[in-house]
């Protein structure tokens, strides 16, 4: 079987990525903060590297898939560190384990993504631009003076998707593929932050899908294990909504 890393291992979407994957047969490499193989702050440009480090020497330079499932909303500390984590912490990380997904035969990557970053597709913010751009400084300086953590938010998961999306396009043709996961709301202790924070929560408990409810963690794994198996080794570079419908209902006619 596969060994794999997973991000954000500790909780929520992460956990349970790893309760399938391990009862699948599958080798886990956990990094998180707490609770996990590697602990590792991905916020800071030197906890991205140390978590590359410690994963490729458990991996022995030879790693066959990785799930980045890290990520902050709307109620961390600063607004800056949504973009760190959820931005140059999936992609400096990736990006250090490219030459051992390499050496599998057919490595692969899932980033969690959201269904956020749609309401950026039409207009990018200008902290989008400079986290593709690579400059984690200016990005957080723009994401601090805007003091918008939902706007940030979408930005970095805007932003994720389309470098997950460009690299894709690189890495098939080496035979890698790499996908992105579109969750809406999912019932995690990070959307229960959200629900509980006194500037949002009555915006995210009015959001509600058209099936009527948020999904479970264990929905969005089981697309998770679809998109690294070989029933899926033609998909690279997609954006799987797995939402209950809400991006449907944003923009219907957008696809």
């Amino acid at each position: 079987m596969s060994t794999i890393a997973v991000t954000g291992s500790a909780s929520g979407i992460g956990a349970a990525v790893c309760h399938r994957l391990e009862a699948a047969g599958h080798t886990l490499i956990r990094v998180d903060r707490i609770n996990a193989d590697i602990h590792a702050d991905l916020s800071t440009p030197e906890g991205r590297q140390q978590a590359v480090i410690q994963t490729l020497q458990r991996c022995g330079n030879i790693l066959d898939a990785v799930v980045c499932c890290a990520g902050v909303g709307v109620t961390a500390p600063s607004v800056g560190l949504i973009l760190s984590v959820n931005y140059f912490g999936v992609t400096e990380y990736i990006a250090g384990l490219t030459d051992a997904l390499a050496q599998s035969d057919a490595g692969s990557a899932v980033i969690i993504g959201s269904v956020a970053a749609s309401s950026q597709v039409a207009s990018p913010h200008e902290m989008a631009a400079a986290m593709l751009d690579g400059d984690e400084d200016k990005a957080c300086q723009i994401a601090n003076d805007s003091q918008a953590p939902h706007i940030a938010y979408a930005a970095s998961k805007y932003a994720v998707t389309v470098h997950g999306r460009r690299t894709a396009v690189s890495w098939g043709k080496q035979g890698m593929r790499l996908n992105i996961i579109a969750p809406g709301a999912v019932e995690t202790p990070l959307h229960q932050a959200s629900m509980d924070d006194p500037r949002f929560g009555e915006a995210v408990k009015n959001f509600v899908a058209p099936l009527g409810r948020a999904g479970q963690p264990d929905e969005i794994a089981e697309g998770v294990q679809f998109l690294l198996s070989e029933q899926a080794r033609f998909i690279n570079g997609s954006v799987l909504f797995i939402d209950g419908g809400m991006d449907a209902m944003i923009r219907a006619n957008q696809f």
